[in-house]
């Protein structure tokens, strides 16, 4: 344990803090920038002594549950989450659940792509952001609780979906491929519950799969964790009819995340469809991504 860099970090992350971001008022005379101490405890869940000594380099090792609670009182990120844990002389667990934050990079680069249908999802396979020509192909997420923005969960309960747009109802979107997607889609959760195996998140979908769809109980059982890529599908859309596109995913490795890309062929038909939904289908200009509760 480094306790005069433990102690270093704890408070220039604290100092980093407004009030306002963990849903604190500011109050009169604030002489400190950033949190508290006693604010980060109460948040933390531990005593104002207990961080305090932290913070003057006299405290003893912390367990794994204070660590948790000092990474979510200051908004760490995973790697400042792993750097805690070093410090502490705990080097850290697995992650505690699949990123959803998705980076300001991305958020543009799908908005770069107006010709392109493109989304991310996280390792549960959650539509985390999209662009506009996305939601026109698939459905408008935006109007979706985040629950139902699973595409594994539409892969296999999407009939009892509320859905929304042109799709309301489909199994996925009308998709060529839904049994392959199926398949490669249990593979790929469960090498997810391998590595997140204390979320409730992921732990919850699983059994929820297994409660309620038989072809994803036999999936499962057969344990299989490769996975591989699909390189063109056809969507059975009921506006601009069938569209053939090529399928390209983008691993955001250190966020558990892929970018989803789904473009035509040049001088195609699919290309005039992507084209004319892009006019009939946009509502907003500005790739859209889900808002979590905390």
């Amino acid at each position: 344990m480094d306790r005069k860099e433990l102690a270093a970090f704890l408070r220039n992350r604290r100092e980093r803090i407004s009030p306002a971001e963990v849903g604190l008022p500011r109050g009169p005379r604030r002489r400190t920038p950033g949190l508290r101490r006693e604010e980060v405890a109460q948040l933390a869940f531990i005593s104002t002594e207990y961080y305090t000594r932290l913070e003057q380099a006299r405290g003893p090792r912390p367990s794994r549950e204070v660590l948790g609670g000092l990474t979510r009182a200051l908004r760490l990120s995973d790697a400042e989450r792993a750097h805690l844990h070093h410090l502490a002389g705990a080097p850290p667990g697995p992650p505690p659940g699949p990123s959803r934050e998705v980076r300001q990079s991305l958020l543009d680069l799908l908005r770069r792509l107006p010709q392109a249908a493109a989304f991310v999802t996280s390792a549960t396979f959650e539509v985390l952001a999209w662009n506009d020509l996305a939601a026109a192909l698939m459905e408008d997420f935006s109007a979706l609780p985040p629950r139902e923005r699973n595409l594994v969960r539409r892969a296999f309960l999407g009939p009892r979906l509320k859905g929304s747009g042109p799709h309301a109802g489909d199994r996925l979107y009308g998709v060529s491929d839904v049994d392959t997607f199926a398949r490669l889609s249990a593979q790929r959760l469960r090498a997810a519950a391998a590595r997140y195996p204390d979320s409730p998140e992921v732990t919850g979908l699983v059994s929820e799969l297994l409660a309620e769809s038989e072809e994803f109980r036999r999936l499962w059982e057969s344990h299989d964790v490769s996975a591989e890529p699909t390189l063109c599908k056809t969507f059975r859309h009921p506006v601009v009819g069938s569209v053939t596109v090529n399928c390209d995913a983008l691993d955001i490795t250190d966020r558990d995340q892929q970018v989803v890309i789904y473009t035509a062929t040049p001088g195609s038909r699919s290309e005039e469809a992507l084209r004319l939904l892009s006019v009939i289908g946009t509502q907003r200009m500005d790739p859209q991504q889900a808002d979590f509760p905390a």
